[in-house]
């Protein structure tokens, strides 16, 4: 949706004021670059640790494990040791990669403090590692599964990356294996532990955008340009020399290192992208219940544009990825009175291309009564309706957020005092970096270990926002809309394939692959 600077400054404007008029707590716009440690805590519902941090070892430092470095919290996390394979991951994760969202160890703990932290070649040396409580993976998609296993089984505790695994009989196992070793399975779906996520769905919960039919979600890139896919590396020199990469899963050193871009190591674009915006869409759909699960998925992806004769640039037409380039998803979610009539659907539609990025990534919820942006993670737009008797609406109306005369909560309404102009010259909103989550979701973590949370226990008492449970259910979405896509079909999800005792997937399942 393209806007005008005003409009998009009203929009940011509306969702700030509806979020103080509708009683969620102001105290959840702090930025990160002024927030204490203590927001989240305050937000979620967990409390500051008490006692020594919890002794970590990260598995996997590479572009998001470095990322995770980077965010954790000293609080609450003691990093005893990283491992990986690739000794250009392992500088990384000291040195940082000039990018702001990986710094380095070094710089977020200082050299002293970071020069104590162990350096092992793989995660089985670390897993033998005493002093370790509870491990982070942040390893190739394929790889999750077993490493999760492991660790639990050495006792640790495991807080795993997203997508959950490589097949949702893979999710089943790490679940039946936590609940067998009695540790903590979390996984790293971190708009779970996003306050502004969590703010705009306070408002979607009651009710201000009325009935919801439509939302449309996007992540589009533009990787044309040549050399310019941050997804398709070349070996660096320090792993040039890696051997026996075969015994980790992978046929090739280059497997290893591009492992995104193969279906034996990935899982494409809904794996890596998709599953981050469908999670959030199946949060706003909920709308008062504790999880929603989609009816049925149908869709296109092909490989349009690397590997096509004549399209691009000449490391385009030649690049090997096995996986697609774009791909378009139709998912439909069940409303709140589906049970009693099946026509009460919700359309959700997403969408990840290689060849523009003209919008930002984020989602459109469509709602009768208003309409709600989200942006990179880092900011909200709320626009209103016209019609009823609530007056004006649209992008460039300012709003107030008003009681409903006859109860049922609140609804939005034009604000006769604030018109567009006004809202303009209030100036803009802040830019300062919004959390992401990432730090949240580690403090959560520790928190629950620290304090003996019972594994299962409700997330309104403390327990995980993203155990594994809700991980193998954002799992079957990404996997269930990769299997539409490849067999032409759509494809009605099943009670059982969320369930985890079953042993029924979706990817052995006879009625989707013959």
């Amino acid at each position: 949706m393209q806007l005008t600077a005003e409009q998009r400054e009203i929009g940011v404007q509306n969702f700030q004021d509806a979020v103080d008029q509708a009683g969620v707590s102001r105290r959840a716009f702090l930025k990160a670059a002024g927030a204490t440690s203590a927001l989240g805590a305050f937000y979620f519902g967990y409390e500051k640790l008490h006692g020594t941090p919890l002794k970590v070892g990260f598995i996997g430092t590479g572009d998001e494990g470095s990322v995770l470095l980077t965010q954790h919290p000293p609080e609450y996390f003691d990093i005893v040791a990283i491992a990986d394979l690739r000794p250009s991951n392992q500088k990384r994760a000291f040195t940082g990669d000039n990018n702001e969202h990986r710094v380095g160890l070094n710089k977020k703990l200082g050299h002293a403090t970071a020069s104590k932290i162990k350096v092992y070649d793989n995660h089985e040396q670390l897993l033998a590692d005493p002093q370790i409580e509870a491990v982070v993976i942040a390893t190739p998609l394929n790889t999750h599964s077993k490493i999760a296993i492991d660790a639990m089984k050495a006792g640790k505790h495991v807080l795993c990356e997203k997508l959950m695994a490589h097949s949702i009989a893979e999710c089943k196992e790490m679940i039946r294996v936590s609940k067998e070793t009695n540790r903590v399975l979390a996984v790293g779906h971190q708009r779970h532990y996003s306050i502004l996520y969590a703010n705009a769905n306070d408002l979607v919960s009651q009710g201000l955008l009325g009935d919801i039919k439509f939302i449309r979600a996007s992540w589009h890139r533009n990787n044309s340009f040549p050399n310019s896919d941050s997804w398709s590396k070349k070996v660096p020199q320090e792993d040039s020399q890696l051997a026996d990469v075969q015994k980790w899963g992978f046929d090739s050193l280059d497997q290893l290192i591009n492992w995104r871009l193969f279906r034996k190591t990935g899982g494409g674009l809904m794996a890596e992208l998709g599953s981050h915006q469908l999670d959030a869409c199946s949060i706003f759909l909920s709308q008062g219940r504790s999880e929603v699960h989609p009816v049925a998925v149908q869709g296109y992806g092909g490989k349009n544009f690397y590997g096509v004769k004549g399209v691009g640039s000449e490391d385009k037409q030649k690049d090997p990825r096995e996986i697609d380039d774009q791909v378009y998803v139709t998912l439909e979610f069940p409303g709140r009175n589906y049970e009693e009539d099946h026509n009460d659907i919700a359309i959700v539609t997403y969408s990840s291309i290689n060849t523009n990025r003209l919008e930002p990534y984020g989602e459109t919820i469509y709602g009768s009564r208003g309409t709600l942006i989200t942006e990179l993670e880092q900011k909200v737009m709320l626009y209103k309706e016209e019609g009823g008797d609530t007056g004006g609406g649209g992008p460039g109306q300012r709003l107030r957020v008003v009681q409903r005369e006859s109860g049922g909560g609140p609804v939005v309404s034009t604000s006769p005092s604030l018109a567009p102009a006004a809202a303009a010259a209030s100036g803009p909103a802040s830019e300062e970096k919004v959390s992401r989550g990432y730090t949240e979701e580690m403090e959560h973590f520790a928190w629950n270990i620290r304090n003996n949370v019972p594994l299962g226990t409700p997330r309104e008492k403390g327990g995980l926002r993203c155990p594994g449970e809700r991980a193998m259910a954002d799992a079957i979405m990404a996997i269930t809309s990769n299997l539409a896509m490849k067999h032409k079909k759509r494809i009605e999800f099943k009670h059982e394939w969320f369930d985890p005792s079953s042993p029924a997937v979706p990817e052995t399942d006879p009625e989707i692959i013959g």
